[in-house]
């Protein structure tokens, strides 16, 4: 029942135009993974690579995420990743497309999709990627840096855990990127201890 759901509402998400970002992007990537997850986990957006292969966390940001994954102890094909928008949003800097951050309204018109997701798999725990994830989930700007690594509980809804985006700990400067590297799987491993008590 659930995964026929999940199926029927990325029939519907490939078509969708319903902001602009649809013109440039390649395709719509939709959430895959397991669709009776336990935990779903929302990034921010499809990257250059994602868009040209129509899956989500396949490219830079997708390695440093599957290895904190199983340095915490959670397997991929036991969760379900998403994002908060199905659009590649770039723009041309030299021959290289470049990410460019989501506005506000773009969020919003893809917030269908998320709502729609979260109820076809019904998750315990959503773990939001980066501020975008967060403020796409929570319908607000959040302080990631005061409100990360911890468990959330929310009346009738999954609880959260809000973290940072994993492309973040390849843009921080090298000498930082253990450090950082580091408590992303620390805060992962909060997910995978209260996924694994309930």
């Amino acid at each position: 029942m659930k995964k026929n759901s999940l199926d029927a509402v990325r029939a519907q998400a490939k078509n969708c135009k319903a902001c602009p970002l649809w013109r440039n992007a390649t395709q719509t990537v939709f959430g895959e993974g397991n669709a009776r997850a336990r935990i779903v986990l929302v990034g921010e957006q499809p990257g250059d690579v994602e868009d040209l292969k129509g899956r989500p966390f396949v490219g830079p940001a997708g390695a440093v995420l599957d290895k904190a994954l199983a340095d915490a102890g959670l397997q991929r094909d036991e969760l379900y990743v998403t994002n908060a928008v199905k659009h590649f949003k770039w723009e041309l800097r030299g021959k290289r497309r470049l990410h460019k951050t989501p506005a506000q309204q773009e969020i919003e018109a893809c917030r269908q999709w998320l709502d729609r997701e979260f109820e076809a798999i019904a998750p315990d725990l959503i773990i939001c990627l980066g501020g975008t994830a967060s403020r796409a989930v929570t319908g607000r700007a959040v302080k990631l840096a005061e409100m990360r690594g911890k468990i959330i509980a929310r009346e009738g809804a999954p609880a959260l855990l809000l973290t940072v985006h994993p492309s973040y700990v390849l843009r921080v400067p090298s000498q930082s990127r253990d450090e950082v590297y580091e408590q992303f799987v620390r805060d992962l491993k909060i997910a995978a201890a209260h996924s694994r008590h309930r």
